[in-house]
């Protein structure tokens, strides 16, 4: 079991965190001699959702990153990097050429929503395979997607983009209630909210707009659009010279209705839905025109068969491809490395078992007063993989709909088993070892229980 991501990027120690100091060991660690391929990363963004995905490029490559600030969590991975405002396509770009002029790229790659399309202006720029940035401008606009599926007659749902409340309601009405209001372009379920009648469409309309350019700034517009009723899934996918591969099936948890957060996933590498799904994410990206590259492909199963939500262009998110690695034993962000170098990435699956997470949210809002779990329990389980504190004691929390994905969750696990069935099971037992305790924002003091909303 790893406790906070892995080793050589946290550790917990008596309930709290500390990070762990780069030493020459960890460097040498890697094994990669310096005439190994170097491989770009832009932006690896975060340590406890990414780390993983750097970790495992960092085993086979000599990487090379672009970062907002000078490297933290990052530096045992990387040989050299340089610091650029990532809303700012020339100063990425520059960046890049910077550390093409010392290095020899093989290959140019990112895992984060945001920085897809000056990626793909980066790897062209350099030389290096890629897809077009117009493909990966259709992947993140989702306006451009629903069009493109409609051209290629992929199973989606009906779209209509609103710049008013008016053309809001004159949608909703076109389209029939209950509808999902939610921002053409962001990602993490940011602004996408349900809205089951007239009456409730200006508030939906307001939260969308809000929503709309929260990570980027640039505003994206709104989409109204069909809700489409059935259980949420996503299926995981690899790209290389235009063949797709889809290697394995992710169920998802949804809480906080009318909103749409993630609250888990499970992967289990048996799933029967692969071959049912799989075509359908295939149908979804020829219909974008991908050809290359990790994609995370989500869709709602409908009465009338799959049908497609949205499509990224990257590694899934919540440690999904880690997930994967566990279930199965392909490593996604090592195929995303191999195939940014032009490899044939190895999905040859070495293990048939699942693999899950839950997501830990309290029931109210407020600040963190404890959150720990048995500590006997977590030494003695062998399949509890991972529990990670996302808030530290004294931390606020705040739920949707005031509160997103980066200020709503306190920590999280992540649990091995032989089935999706029994993943579940020992979810539940993992969380009865945790405690959570929160000082509400407006009144009493609650000892919560870990739930997974």
């Amino acid at each position: 079991m790893n406790l906070f991501v892995t080793r050589p990027l946290f550790e917990v120690t008596t309930g709290t965190r500390r990070p762990h100091i780069p030493n020459t060991q960890d460097q040498q660690a890697r094994g990669n001699p310096p005439g190994s391929p170097v491989v770009l990363i832009v932006a690896p963004t975060d340590a406890l959702y990414r780390g993983y995905c750097l970790e495992s490029v960092a085993a086979a490559y000599n990487v090379v990153t672009i970062t907002p600030e000078p490297l933290t969590w990052e530096q045992p991975y990387v040989i050299d990097h340089e610091v650029a405002d990532l809303y700012d396509e020339e100063a990425v770009l520059a960046a890049g050429e910077a550390l093409a002029r010392r290095h020899s790229i093989a290959g140019v790659m990112t895992w984060n929503e945001l920085m897809l399309v000056d990626t793909a202006r980066l790897a062209r720029r350099l030389g290096l395979p890629a897809d077009t940035p117009d493909v990966l401008e259709g992947c993140r606009d989702k306006a451009t997607s629903r069009a493109r599926f409609a051209q290629h007659r992929v199973p989606s749902a009906k779209s209509m983009k609103a710049t008013t409340l008016q053309s809001a309601a004159l949608a909703a009405e076109s389209i029939g209630y209950p509808v999902v209001v939610k921002p053409s372009g962001e990602a993490g379920s940011i602004g996408v909210i349900r809205v089951n009648g007239a009456e409730e469409l200006p508030a939906g309309f307001e939260f969308a707009s809000q929503g709309s350019g929260f990570w980027s700034g640039k505003r994206t517009g709104v989409l109204v659009e069909e809700y489409l009723d059935g259980p949420e899934i996503s299926v995981e996918c690899v790209t290389f010279q235009g063949e797709t591969t889809p290697v394995a099936i992710t169920r998802k948890s949804l809480g906080f209705a009318p909103y749409f957060e993630e609250t888990g996933h499970c992967v289990d590498a048996r799933d029967p839905l692969l071959p049912v799904a799989g075509p359908v994410a295939v149908a979804a990206l020829r219909a974008l025109g991908v050809t290359t590259g990790i994609q995370h492909v989500e869709m709602r199963l409908t009465p009338t068969g799959p049908r497609i939500v949205e499509v990224n262009g990257r590694i899934g998110g919540d440690l999904i491809g880690k997930l994967v690695l566990l279930a199965t034993g392909i490593d996604l962000p090592r195929a995303a490395a191999d195939i940014a170098t032009g490899i044939k990435p190895d999905l040859t699956p070495t293990r048939q078992r699942a693999a899950a997470i839950s997501i830990l949210y309290p029931q109210t809002s407020g600040t963190v007063t404890e959150r720990h779990i048995d500590e006997a329990f977590a030494r003695e389980t062998e399949w509890l993989e991972q529990i990670s504190w996302i808030t530290e004691t004294g931390d606020q929390v705040t739920l949707p709909p005031a509160g997103d994905v980066d200020v709503a969750r306190v920590g999280l696990l992540v649990v091995t088993a032989p089935d999706a069935d029994q993943a579940a099971q020992r979810l539940r037992s993992a969380e009865d070892h945790i405690t959570i305790t929160v000082q509400p924002d407006t009144h009493g003091h609650a000892s919560l229980r870990a739930v997974a909303a």
